[in-house]
This record gives structure tokens, C-alpha cells and sequence, in this order.
């Protein structure tokens, strides 16, 4: 795709039609392209605002080669997915970004940190596991990770001893050593088809430690700038190692020692990147279109401190969403409301997000956290 390409008729698949999924589609939209989105929930968050669903399950081969066929790019807002067939269209020459190749790679986290670790990206100690000895290799506590699947905290165990071993995950793992973390950050990364590459501001993850799932987002994260160009300059090195085109969330942790350690690299818009719809000048979501397609990617630059909190299904409720709070919480300045469109919801499930803006991220994080404890998403049955 070049500068003689009519864009005007550019035809975008999206190969999954979530909350990610939805807002792509939304960029794309504003931009004049036509939507196709394949995900096997009807009328899913995507098909909601783009211009045809195609209704199959993401192992479908018959389903992704049609979404593949009917599109002139395909991009992905989800990497479990069937990649033999994605493999055989892209090398008959369909556009199609993160290449599937760097799909089946991510998919597998215990590859993924081998090539990494191969390339001199640093990476936190881990070994495979192939005898139940293995599990104890690194000593107690230690983090245990399934290979694939894994997402949103699933798929990680923390053993704190011996005695944690009959809990431990029963499929193909491998375990990392226990990090002493003094933060866990996040950045993006955009890369063209070209090489040039963009990235955003580093931002600060916290976690909800019931379910492992990122809570809120600070961006810009509280760092040196001498920490702040290693995260950069190891980030850049990974994706390209990688060579990724597309957008990609790389997960860091800052050790107390002053360590940086990539954690993981999603290979798609990151939940940690959803303020920069409001604080940036090129959304996450506008910038993985231009990376896909070849076109000159978006400035990045931070227009303002921001905040962003995940709304997640209340314990104890799901069923049709209730929102509670919404009035109070839409009193906070310089908040925007995010829902999703799930018709079902249920404890910990994403069911939207909040972003606050102020002149100081510590100013936002005051507000965020007060909206964060107006609106609650409850079900319309209690379980």
C-alpha cells in the first residue's frame, strides 16, 4: 500500500469485535474506511458501530479467510486466534498486520520471552517446565505461567512455597523468578511497514491483586528521564526484534534495584493505552489504522496528565448491566465516560472505562479514584 493507493475505498478487517475491537472501528470510521469485523458474539461492542460482522469464532478458518478476502488490510484486536490459515493468506500476499507469523509467536509467552531474552531484551529469569522438579528450580515464591491462553490475569499462579504446588496450573507453564517490582509500567509502540516508529508516553499500571487485572492507568508515569530512555530505548529493540508493524503494549517492571524487565508484549491496542483517546494527540486506536495501512503515524505527544480507571463487573451480580453513579461521577471535570455495549456482565468482567484529565496526575488519580468508587456496574441477577 503507497502514496497511489485510494484510500477513499480502503476496506479494514478486524479480527475480533470487542471493546478494542469497537473503538478501532470507531477511528476507522472518522476516517472514511469500511469496517468488517469477524467475532462469534452477535452484535458484539464492534459490530455496534462498523459496517458488516462476519459471525464465527476466531478458529474458524473458513470464517477468517472470508474476513481476509473481503478486506484490504486485516489487523487484530485479539491474538487467540487460528493462525494456519492467517499463515498460508499472508504469504500469498494479503495485507495482513502484526503479521500472523509474529501472532503465533506472541501467542506462546514461553517463546516469546525466548526470543527476547536471544535478542539481549531483558527479561526476568524463567525456565520451561518439564519435570515437576523444574517447578521448585528458582526456589519459593515463584511466579508459574501457562504458555498460552493466558490473559487478564488468567493463566498465572503465584506458588509461595511447596505447599502451593498441588494448586499449581495443569498445562504446558514455565515459571519466572519472583520479581521484587517497585513498579509495573506500560508503554506503546507504533511501527510502519517503513520502520518509522512512534512511541507514547510510559505510563504507571495498578493492579487489583483480587484477579490480577490492570485497575487504573497514570500517565505519565512518576520516573527519571534516565529511567524513562532505557523503557524507550529496550521497548524499541523488542519491537523491532519482533518486527512488528502495528501497534504494540509492551509491560515492563522497574525493579527496586532500578532494573528494567520486559514482562510481555501485547501485539494490539493495550488496555494500559485507552487515555490517550482524550490525552494524546493521536489515539492508540487512530494510530494502529496509519501503522496497518502504511500511512504516516500520529504525533503521540501528551496534551495532558491523565488518568484511566478499568469499570469492572461488580462482585456478587451479573446479567443485564445496571449502572450506578453515573450522574455523580459525571459532576468530576474533565471526566469521560467509556461503556462498552456488553449485553452481559459479570464479577471482574471489563464493562467500560473512566479517564480524568488535569494540569497533575496526582490531581487526576484524586478524581479517577473518587469515580471509581461513585459508579459501580452491577448484574441484574446476584449470584
Amino acid at each position: 500500500m503507497d502514496k497511489n493507493f485510494n484510500y477513499s475505498t480502503l476496506k479494514l478487517g478486524i479480527i475480533g469485535g470487542g471493546q478494542l475491537g469497537k473503538i478501532i472501528s470507531q477511528k476507522a470510521k472518522k476516517m472514511g474506511f469500511h469496517v468488517t469485523i469477524l467475532d462469534p458474539t452477535f452484535n458484539c461492542p464492534a459490530a455496534q458501530v462498523s459496517d458488516k460482522q462476519i459471525v464465527g469464532g476466531f478458529y474458524d478458518a473458513e470464517k477468517l479467510e472470508q474476513l481476509v478476502q473481503e478486506s484490504d488490510v486485516t489487523t487484530f484486536e485479539i491474538e487467540h486466534v487460528d493462525t494456519g490459515i492467517l499463515k498460508k493468506l499472508y504469504d500469498h500476499g494479503h495485507q495482513i498486520h502484526p503479521s500472523p507469523y509474529l501472532i503465533e509467536l506472541i501467542q506462546n509467552k514461553y517463546a516469546q520471552k525466548k526470543l527476547l531474552a536471544e535478542q539481549g531484551i531483558p527479561v526476568p529469569r524463567y525456565k520451561d517446565i518439564e519435570t515437576e522438579e523444574d517447578l521448585s528450580a528458582f526456589g519459593f515464591p515463584v511466579i508459574q505461567k501457562a504458555k498460552r491462553e493466558g490473559y487478564d490475569g488468567k493463566g498465572v499462579m503465584l506458588l509461595r512455597s511447596e505447599a502451593d504446588l498441588q494448586n499449581r496450573i495443569q498445562t504446558d507453564s514455565f515459571i519466572e523468578e519472583m520479581v521484587d517490582i517497585d513498579k509495573e509500567l506500560a508503554i506503546l509502540v507504533a511501527r510502519n511497514s517503513q520502520d518509522e516508529i512512534k512511541c507514547y508516553p510510559i505510563v504507571e499500571m495498578l493492579f487489583d491483586e483480587r484477579v490480577n487485572i490492570c485497575d487504573i492507568v497514570m500517565a505519565p508515569a512518576r520516573l527519571t528521564e534516565e529511567i524513562e530512555q532505557k523503557i524507550v530505548d529496550i521497548s524499541v529493540a523488542s519491537i523491532r526484534a519482533l518486527d512488528g508493524v502495528g501497534i504494540f503494549g509492551v509491560e515492563l517492571f522497574l525493579t527496586k534495584k532500578g532494573e528494567i524487565l520486559v514482562n510481555e508484549i501485547a501485539p494490539r491496542p493495550h488496555n494500559s493505552g485507552h487515555y490517550t483517546v482524550e490525552a494524546c494527540a493521536t489515539s492508540q486506536f487512530e494510530q494502529i489504522i496509519r501503522a496497518v495501512t502504511n500511512l504516516p503515524l500520529g504525533s503521540t505527544k501528551l496534551i495532558s496528565p491523565a488518568v484511566m480507571v478499568n469499570l469492572l463487573g461488580e462482585e456478587g451480580y451479573e446479567g443485564e448491566p445496571i449502572v450506578e453513579g453515573i450522574h455523580d461521577a459525571l459532576k468530576i471535570p474533565e471526566l469521560s465516560y467509556h461503556f462498552y455495549g456488553k449485553s452481559f456482565t459479570k464479577p471482574f468482567r471489563k464493562m467500560g472505562h473512566i479517564t480524568v484529565l488535569d494540569d497533575h496526575v496526582d490531581d487526576a488519580l484524586k478524581k479517577a479514584t473518587e469515580a471509581k468508587n461513585i459508579i459501580k456496574i452491577k448484574g441484574s441477577k446476584k449470584v
